[in-house]
């Protein structure tokens, strides 16, 4: 191993053209030490256990209820408009006291406000309908 203490007699001092990497090496063992120590106190949740995705076919009956929330939040009890949330909850609340009681399906649009299909989640929940489904695309072939 050579070391270079000057230049001998008759040579003239050259700039240096290597890149001193030390403090480069320094900076990234101190950032690899912070992200190992930050790290395990940033994963920590509360444990919680997620429900699993599952693609069911819909079995329509004839007695389902089908409501369908548009982009603009308007909503149809099957092909017929809703005007307001009074009369949604007592249609629902007709749909409640059948034996057996009708499973309802709520088709909202992707663009729709969460807050339209929620107030149709809550017209459900008032009415006292046990069973409320919710209608997606299936995702395609191959994932």
């Amino acid at each position: 191993m050579g070391m270079s203490v000057g230049a001998s007699e008759g040579e003239e001092d050259q700039a240096i053209s290597t890149i001193n990497t030390t403090p480069l090496v320094d900076v990234m063992l101190v950032l690899l030490i912070i992200f190992l120590i930050t790290i395990p106190v940033v994963t920590h949740t509360v444990p919680v256990k997620l429900p699993k995705e599952r693609n069911l076919p819909t079995q329509t009956k004839p007695e389902n209820v089908l409501i369908s929330v548009t982009q603009d939040g308007d909503v149809y009890w099957n092909a017929t408009l809703i005007p307001d949330n009074p009369t949604l909850v007592e249609k629902l609340e007709k749909e409640a006291v059948k034996e057996p009681q009708p499973e309802v399906h709520i088709r909202g649009d992707q663009k729709t406000r969460y807050e339209a299909v929620g107030k149709v989640v809550m017209a459900c929940q008032r009415a006292g309908i046990a069973k409320v489904g919710f209608i997606t695309e299936p995702p395609p072939r191959g994932q």
